[in-house]
């Protein structure tokens, strides 16, 4: 994975899309991690190989942005969803792909939730374009270059990824794809996920605001949604 300053390329494209108050860390998520705590290795029996990677490399991740925080790294578990479980007083998000682990970590009294996901900067398959995008999504990859439908389609993916886990962290409420509706801002790197229909603490119409980059061979979407 390319890096620039000595840092993952993960948190070199994360670190700007967020304010100053939350914490960003990455992590190499193809090798093990020892950081780990013991009550966080217990919550984990069995994994596959790949798993354990995934997993230490995202505690590894949080670890260093408790410590960003000034604070003594505490356990996160997760739970039946296998979404972390953050300790009292802190929240945040975790994301991983193949080459990529990056977390964001705030303070509950400052920040409601937080969303952050990282994928290969590669295009989304032609297959799944039905599944992830809107009518309207759909109608714009239409007008853009055939060599760009696919690249772009894995940024309103992201998006939505990124939007979802920022609204799941408030309401626990599973929804697809078709449930958000993005569009973006290319001059600014910005872009706004807005709900079709009402889902459990957002009204159809609520809008999202987001920031994305794209650079290193990964694309990083995040979203801050304050208390």
């Amino acid at each position: 994975m390319s890096v620039a300053l000595g840092l993952p390329a993960s948190m070199v494209l994360a670190r700007p899309l967020f304010d100053a108050d939350i914490a960003i860390a990455g992590a190499d998520p193809t090798c093990v991690h020892n950081a780990a705590l013991a009550a966080e290795v217990a919550s984990l029996p069995r994994a596959t190989a790949e798993r354990q990677r995934e997993f230490t490399a995202g505690r590894a991740a949080i670890h260093d942005a408790m410590r960003q925080l000034g604070l003594t790294p505490q356990p996160v578990l997760h739970g039946r969803d296998r979404a972390p479980v953050w300790p009292d007083g802190l929240t945040g998000s975790l994301s991983h792909c193949n080459t990529a682990c990056v977390a964001a970590v705030g303070h509950r009294q400052r920040v409601r939730a937080l969303g952050i996901d990282v994928e290969e900067d590669t295009p989304l398959e032609a297959d799944l374009f039905d599944t992830v995008c809107t009518d309207s999504e759909r109608a714009y990859l239409g007008g853009l270059h055939p060599q760009d439908r696919g690249r772009v389609a894995k940024l309103i993916f992201s998006a939505k990824e990124c939007a979802y886990k920022a609204q799941y962290a408030v309401n626990r409420t599973l929804f697809d794809f078709q449930t958000l509706s993005v569009t973006f801002r290319r001059e600014t790197r910005q872009f706004t996920a807005r709900f079709v229909h009402d889902v459990p603490k957002f009204r159809k119409g609520t809008e999202l605001s987001g920031r994305y980059a794209v650079g290193q061979g990964l694309i990083v979407t995040a979203v801050t949604l304050r208390s």
